[in-house]
């Protein structure tokens, strides 16, 4: 799903930099055991050496850390191949998930915040026979990183005592905490917060938008998630908190999927934060319908007074679909979502009949769409949301060009 499974891959992770610069000669200064510049190996043959010690917590796996860093090849040289520095952002991910290299789970974890590393890296512990990008293969890599905050990986509820229910294909969950608000009921989109844990008895945190401090938009019923995910949501009420204990058969199955490994119960501990609203069909009452040459029906609601959309240009559109039915199901919204969609018009980014109605619009113009299923997604629709020969209801606002 979106990301209830949160996977950063750092694609290439840093050239010394004047402010690290190192001392000629070690100082002999002992903190937790460590020399500062002082080179230790690890039993995995990591090579690590602290440059300047910080004051802060110490990161532990699980936790969410946030580190600059700056690496460079063995090569004479010494060529950079990235750095966090150069962009200005540190790098966030979460320690001990497999989110990055082998190398840098191992030396994150032996830094507290505000401690600056050289780590070297060998090949094993990196991208091993992988060439990647500016980085050949068999490279031993060298990292110069600064641990900048880490934030404490969340712990699992309490549920001592309280009753655990099954469903009937196996999904065991537990009510935490009674919400007094509307079901989630398949179809709606909701707003959660919540933290997964493998289920294998070492409660190991894989993701959490509890300790990113940002919860996400979850749709029902779409196939966004997880079957069991997708199921439990639809057990609770705004308010709700509750345990999933999700068997292997309705989460990632027999091969698992990045930090997830094979045949793995995954639990969650979610909160339902509030269901979002269906926007409404609007008003078009007395109002001409038009028709192209191909089949599609428009009907102009509001007529802006912006600049017309002409293919090739990169467009924002505000938009809710409905099933063409009769039941005016809603299958998505940027409207409810509260950002536009963006593409580039004529270009085959969309549907066809998307590509020929906007082309139709200025800016400012609000259209309902009336698509065939010739210019949507055809005969066979797209499962599981468009059902086979679907006319598509869409209506539209031309927000912006570009």
């Amino acid at each position: 799903m979106k990301k209830i499974i949160s996977i950063i891959v750092a694609a290439s992770l840093i050239a010394p930099v004047s402010s690290f610069a190192q001392k000629k000669k070690p100082i002999e200064e002992k903190k937790d055991n460590i020399v500062l510049n002082k080179e230790y190996t690890t039993a995995s043959g990591l090579k690590y050496k602290i440059t300047k010690k910080g004051t802060g917590v110490k990161a532990n796996p699980g936790d969410q850390v946030s580190v600059h860093y700056v690496g460079t090849l063995t090569d004479s040289a010494k060529t950079k191949f990235d750095s966090s520095r150069d962009r200005g952002q540190p790098l966030p991910f979460t320690l001990g998930s497999g989110q990055v290299i082998k190398g840098w789970d191992e030396g994150i974890a032996l830094l507290h915040v505000g401690d600056v590393a050289i780590l070297t890296i060998p090949s094993n512990l990196g991208y091993g026979e992988h060439a990647k990008e500016k980085i050949p293969a068999n490279s031993t890599l060298v990292f110069e990183v600064e641990l900048m905050d880490v934030k404490e990986s969340p712990k699992p509820w309490d549920v001592k005592g309280l009753k655990v229910d099954s469903t009937a294909d196996g999904l065991k969950y537990i009510l935490v905490n009674k919400g007094n608000g509307a079901k989630a009921e398949s179809g709606k989109k909701v707003t959660i917060h919540y933290s997964g844990f493998i289920g294998d008895g070492t409660w190991k945190l894989f993701d959490s938008s509890v300790q990113r401090g940002q919860p996400i938009q979850y749709s029902t019923g779409t196939g966004q998630g997880m079957k069991g995910l997708d199921e439990g949501i639809t057990l609770m009420h705004a308010g709700d908190k509750m345990r999933l204990i999700i068997p292997y058969q309705l989460a990632l199955g027999e091969n698992g999927g990045g930090p997830i490994p094979p045949k793995a119960t995954l639990i969650f501990d979610i909160e339902l934060l509030n269901i979002l609203e269906d926007p409404k069909p609007w008003d078009v009452k007395g109002l001409k319908v038009d028709s192209t040459a191909d089949g599609l029906k428009y009907i102009v609601i509001k007529k802006g007074t912006g600049a017309k959309a002409v293919n090739g240009k990169k467009v924002s559109v505000h938009y809710s679909g409905y099933l063409g039915d009769g039941t005016w199901k809603l299958f998505d919204s940027s409207v409810q979502r509260g950002q536009p969609y963006e593409f580039q018009l004529g270009m085959g980014q969309v549907i066809k009949g998307w590509d020929e109605g906007i082309a139709l619009m200025n800016v400012g113009d609000k259209l309902r769409l009336i698509i065939p299923y010739q210019l949507a997604y055809g005969e066979g629709g797209r499962s599981p949301i468009i059902p086979p020969k679907a006319t598509l209801i869409f209506d539209v606002e031309l927000m912006e060009l570009e």
